[in-house]
């Protein structure tokens, strides 16, 4: 879905049998009691790091099937299947954990230093090796986000709008509305992708109205039941439906008219989406893991799976390696599969971390006026905070 919060992610140890130091409090972070054992020290909840590595390995073996969509209707409506949903959840979670987020110097640098560089940073990155991979003079256009990089931009204008969504009355029906209306919209245009950030809006305002009791439900028993039928109808549909729907439903990043439909289905088509999307969420809350497993400390490293990923996928593209006949074949897309989803664990080791951390988490503190007594007020403040901080959402297409 990955860290894009404002807090920077611990620095990964240095030796390979370290343990990894404690992450700065985030709104994953819990307070154990004591009896836990831990003295009261805070500690990271599992379960938001176990749904935010299962995010990002159907987000990276999701994109890893967009080459090869035409040449398999299993591969499709797997594909279609997995963005239904896997968008919507990480930004549920994105909005969650960012609901303390607020207009203080220290956040505002943070989101700069997290967010905004990082951007500018992979969306330059991203054009110069389409260039190299290609041999076509793409421009590099800061207003016109390729491939990936479009969810740090979204990110930042969620970012900003916060404190906004935390004092109107109706916040989550009224992002809805708006969603709709840029839906039936074709004058808002690509730069930006501002429909894209419009139409997934209402998720990340829902995250930010959700408290730790509302994803403590759908862990409910019942539920939990409930959530294997419901994905596995869904999966059912998703290949019914796979030649006969426009993929280009999925990545909210048109209007109905833009998309050869009248503007009121264009409108129909995103509220049944929406639906369905947080329907298909639930489920996959229900079903993530609440405990530690051998995956949640690579919860913490999700932002670097997401932003490193394409450049392999790209670069297989490049290389025709996505044009070797084996690779439509039914055993070579369980293998293609299998490859990414390993890929996307291991760069959201430690390792990769700590190589990767001059671009993924730049530190540009040294950008920015030094001002004592902003500082002063923050650690005067930061006390009676709760003890929930940002950390870290989630990542998407193009």
């Amino acid at each position: 879905m990955f860290h894009a919060g404002y807090e920077r992610s611990p620095l990964p140890p240095a030796r390979p049998d370290a343990t990894e130091p404690p992450a700065p409090p985030a709104p994953e972070t819990v307070r154990t009691g004591p009896g836990s054992g831990s003295g009261g020290a805070a500690q990271r909840d599992a379960f938001f790091d176990n749904a935010k590595y299962l995010a990002i390995v159907l987000v990276v073996v999701g994109h890893a099937w967009g080459p090869i969509l035409s040449d398999s209707r299993a591969v499709l409506a797997a594909y279609n299947f997995v963005y239904a949903f896997h968008m919507p959840a990480f930004i549920v979670i994105t909005g969650y954990l960012s609901r303390n987020f607020d207009m203080r110097p220290g956040r505002l640098r943070r989101l700069v230093t997290t967010v905004v560089v990082p951007y500018v940073i992979f969306e330059t990155a991203y054009t110069l090796f389409r260039r190299a991979g290609d041999g076509a003079d793409h421009p590099i256009s800061l207003l016109d986000p390729w491939y990936l990089s479009w969810f740090l931009l979204a990110l930042f204008v969620w970012r900003l709008t916060t404190p906004l969504w935390r004092l109107v009355r109706w916040p989550v029906p009224l992002a809805l509305g708006i969603a709709l209306l840029a839906s039936v919209s074709p004058e808002t245009g690509g730069d930006l992708h501002m429909q894209r950030i419009l139409q997934f809006l209402p998720f990340y305002v829902l995250g930010l109205n959700l408290r730790r009791e509302h994803f403590d439900v759908v862990r409910h028993r019942a539920v939990r039941l409930l959530a294997g039928p419901v994905l596995a109808a869904a999966a059912v549909f998703a290949y019914w439906s796979a030649p006969r729907m426009n993929l280009a439903w999925f990545y909210h990043n048109n209007s109905g008219q833009e998309l050869g439909v009248p503007w009121w289905v264009g409108a129909a088509m995103t509220l049944a989406l929406t639906v369905c999307s947080l329907v298909l969420s639930a489920c996959f809350f229900a079903l993530v893991p609440r405990r530690r497993t051998w995956f949640t400390a690579l919860g913490a490293g999700t932002l670097y799976a997401y932003l490193l990923h394409g450049f392999l996928i790209l670069g297989a593209r490049f290389q025709g390696w996505y044009d070797l006949a084996w690779v439509t074949t039914p055993a070579g897309e369980v293998a293609l599969s299998v490859l990414f989803a390993v890929l996307a664990t291991v760069m959201c080791t430690a390792a990769v971390r700590r190589v990767f951390r001059f671009v993924v988490e730049p530190n540009v503190e040294w950008i920015f006026r030094r001002d004592a007594a902003g500082a002063a007020r923050e650690r005067a403040a930061a006390p009676a905070e709760p003890a929930a901080r940002s950390a870290e959402p989630a990542a998407p297409r193009r």
